[in-house]
């Protein structure tokens, strides 16, 4: 996979109400990260359409200080080529795709991203912080 971008020193924001919002289209393999910085991710998002020996497998996992978590499988897999997503990190971490709905746990309890990376073929259609009201 080729990294197709990095957007790092976010504007940082504090308290639980705040919210990052990413949007984009899908086209194959892809990887989203959300987090502090390369080394501690409140999320890494892969959807594997046929890759690293998987078939159609989400992929999900957090790094703390370079160390990887213990990956989550979940048992759908909702992509489509040219599917719209849309992830949301607060408290929860929520993936939607296409209607259904994807949970991950905060494990930093990070409150707003500072760095967010795609690697694959994806387009970002936007990027956001928002206040939940």
């Amino acid at each position: 996979a080729h990294r197709t971008g990095i957007l790092k020193n976010l504007n940082p924001t504090t308290g639980s109400n705040k919210s990052n919002l990413v949007m984009a289209k899908v086209q194959t393999d892809f990887a989203l990260n959300l987090g502090q910085d390369d080394s501690n991710l409140a999320i890494h998002f892969n959807a594997r359409f046929e890759a690293l020996g998987d078939v159609k497998q989400i992929v999900c996992n957090s790094r703390s200080n370079g160390q990887w978590g213990a990956e989550v499988r979940p048992s759908i897999f909702p992509f489509q080529e040219g599917a719209e997503i849309k992830v949301r990190k607060n408290v929860k971490i929520k993936v939607k795709i296409d209607g259904q709905e994807i949970s991950f746990p905060n494990r930093l309890g990070l409150n707003s991203a500072q760095y967010f990376s795609v690697d694959g073929d994806i387009s970002i259609l936007s990027f956001k912080k928002e206040i939940i009201h």
